[in-house]
């Protein structure tokens, strides 16, 4: 790994009780964590990761859902305080998706890449800046814990089954050690956990 300001990477997914990040229906299917997601607890949860994230690194088909909805909600008065707060903070801050098939960004203030997840984390951890914020990009939060790029891993775990759909987990990982820095649970059973890489 190249040598880097120390800017963290923190890969933030939601996940079902059978360790599934989306339903068998595909990357869309998400109905499963709607109603977990308007609660306190994953509201402070995302909060705590945006706040000292100074980019968003995102997929192409999580960058079409997340600067889809949230950017407006910045604006939207009727708004939780917390959810216009991560639209605003998504707005501004510097965002990088990596793609294969896009050659120009469709969003504003956006830099598109075609380049492994590893060298465009290498490359931005090469600048100063604050946290590197991977918000439920499944696509890269993989290829980045196999190459050991990732320092935070913060996780919202409901209790649901879904029954199909891809795993965040498969084997063939490299063992890495982590330590629980945070977690805390709601009344509806789903937990919010963060764990930091040990090295």
């Amino acid at each position: 790994m190249s040598e880097h300001t120390g800017r963290r990477v923190v890969a933030n997914l939601n996940l079902t009780l059978d360790g599934r990040y989306c339903g068998p229906a595909g990357p869309q299917d998400h109905a499963w964590v709607v109603p977990y997601a308007v609660t306190d607890l994953a509201r402070d949860h995302l909060t705590d990761l945006w706040r000292t994230a100074t980019t968003a690194l995102m997929g192409r088909v999580n960058a079409e859902g997340f600067l889809g909805y949230w950017p407006p909600v910045a604006h939207d008065e009727g708004a939780d305080p917390r959810d216009r707060g991560f639209g605003d903070w998504l707005a501004r801050t510097e965002k990088v998706v990596l793609s294969r098939t896009l050659t120009a960004s469709p969003w504003e203030g956006v830099r598109v890449e075609n380049a492994p997840a590893a060298a465009v984390v290498d490359a931005l951890r090469a600048r100063e800046g604050g946290d590197i914020l991977v918000p439920c990009s499944a696509s890269l939060i993989r290829p980045l814990l196999a190459a050991d790029r990732v320092d935070r891993l913060a996780l919202m775990v409901v209790p649901e089954f879904v029954g199909g759909g891809p795993r965040l987990f498969e084997d063939g990982l490299p063992a890495h050690r982590w330590s629980l820095a945070s977690h805390a649970a709601g009344g509806d059973g789903a937990l919010a956990l963060v764990y930091d890489r040990l090295r």
